[in-house]
């Protein structure tokens, strides 16, 4: 039985996990996409209580900021004042709309806060990315135990969804856009707020979204091609990782591969997934904690523990144009900076198979209605404990049309330390219409030399 209603979820869906059935949504359920449901699947209406009706979000560059290619985004909101500030004085005034990792925020650090500000249902995507989710709701089929999609393409693949799994995979193939290249920069934050930015420059191709295809089955068993090469400082400058993401992970795991300058090799690299340390993390992120999680869901469990309204970190444009220095400092980013409206977040928990290892013994996701992205997690360990909270501010990149994000944060509440990381803020802005990149030059071979340029 598919969802009927995405309001409120039945206890029988709730429960779901890998015993439901993956029957072809009724069609009937495939015409609410662009009448009381979003075109992805959000429910269209407001809910009277702060979250307006979606309206078709920011699908142009808005007539009232000024915007050239390679220009990084401004702020079409700019006269949005904050409706009021959470922090630990008034926490359990706001409670309910609380993540439980954005309480441990506030309970552990005095000066955290969160400025909430009116809601703008922003994101919007193109018209043939709405066309194709319409049509992957009624092909869209889940195969390998959950750990790959067949018969979809383009968009996302489960815009009805029928349990915690499609939920996850409709985060793992949202449009990004086809191909695209990016410098970033990554942040270790000491617990004093001392840090060196490590500066990448990545690049992917996302079969997924080739315009060209017109099912999973064309791809090869390929999702993503992805290169990262780390250009500063100069103790890290040319390491090179390259990754092989495959949409049926059940039929062929994640192939990877790095170069490093000591040894002037490419290697296969098996580590580059699960809960090995993230590359240019210092130890603060897993591998799969990535974009909030990517890769193999195979060892956990997943179940939907339903959606509510919640606080999250959207529109953050005045975020994504602050200097680094202004915006990184002890314990957490400058709070400042960072805008907070109401959303409803689907929520969904992993948890740990008995028969496998993680150093996350529970993982709970919360990913924003309207683009499917997770936008918070909580990230527990072996005795229950939040360890570590993910916070992945959202921006509508109007220019494309695609919702992205402006920045992900890591906290360990165990260190006092965090990572920020995928911040563009003082790189070039990001190109999301990268038409020259070549699938053939996503090779072990292409990387040993752009590490060795």
């Amino acid at each position: 039985m598919r969802i009927m209603k995405t309001a409120t979820l039945s206890a029988a869906i709730l429960a779901l996990g890998m015993t439901a059935s993956y029957a072809k949504v009724p069609e009937n359920q495939v015409n609410r996409l662009g009448q009381d449901l979003t075109p992805i699947g959000a429910e269209k209406a407001g809910d009277g209580g702060g979250i307006p009706a979606w309206t078709g979000g920011l699908n142009s560059v808005p007539s009232n900021v000024s915007y050239q290619v390679g220009d990084h985004l401004e702020n079409p909101f700019p006269d949005d004042k904050p409706l009021y500030v959470v922090d630990g004085s008034n926490i359990d005034q706001y409670r309910k709309f609380l993540t439980p990792g954005q309480a441990a925020m506030l309970e552990r650090y005095d000066d955290y806060k969160m400025k909430v500000f009116q809601t703008r249902r922003s994101c919007a995507y193109p018209q043939n990315v709405y066309a194709a989710t319409k049509r992957n709701a009624r092909v869209g089929e889940l195969v390998g135990g959950g750990n790959g999609v067949s018969k979809a393409i383009m968009g996302f693949p489960f815009p009805i969804p029928n349990n915690a799994y499609e939920i996850v995979w409709n985060h793992t193939l949202r449009y990004r856009s086809f191909k695209l290249i990016r410098q970033f920069a990554a942040m270790p934050v000491t617990p004093s707020g001392t840090y060196t930015p490590l500066i990448v420059q990545d690049q992917a191709i996302l079969w997924w979204s080739d315009p060209t295809k017109k099912s999973a089955e064309d791809l090869n068993n390929n999702s993503i091609y992805y290169i990262a090469h780390t250009i500063a400082p100069a103790r890290a400058a040319g390491n090179v990782i390259l990754v092989h993401e495959a949409i049926n992970a059940a039929k062929r795991p994640r192939q990877a591969w790095q170069y490093s300058p000591g040894t002037r090799r490419v290697r296969r690299a098996p580590n580059i997934a699960f809960d090995n340390p993230g590359v240019n993390t210092d130890g603060l992120s897993t591998a799969d904690s990535f974009d909030g999680y990517n890769g193999s869901l195979e060892r956990y469990d997943w179940t939907v523990l339903g959606k509510n309204v919640r606080y999250m970190a959207a529109n953050n444009y005045e975020m994504g144009l602050a200097k680094y220095d202004d915006l990184i400092q002890a314990r957490h980013l400058n709070q400042d900076f960072v805008r907070y409206e109401k959303h409803r977040m689907w929520e969904v928990q992993a948890d740990l198979k008995p028969s496998t290892r993680h150093v996350y013994a529970r993982r709970v996701f919360h990913m924003d209605e309207d683009a499917w992205q997770i936008a918070a997690t909580e990230l527990y360990d072996g005795r229950g404990d939040i360890w570590r909270v993910q916070e992945l501010e959202q921006i509508q990149a109007y220019n494309v049309p695609l919702c992205a994000y402006a920045g992900q944060m890591d906290y360990d509440l165990q260190g006092s330390r965090y990572l920020a990381s995928a911040l563009n803020n003082e790189e070039p802005a990001v190109n999301f219409f990268a038409d020259e990149l070549n699938g053939d030059e996503y090779s072990p071979s292409a990387i040993r030399r752009m590490g060795a340029r």
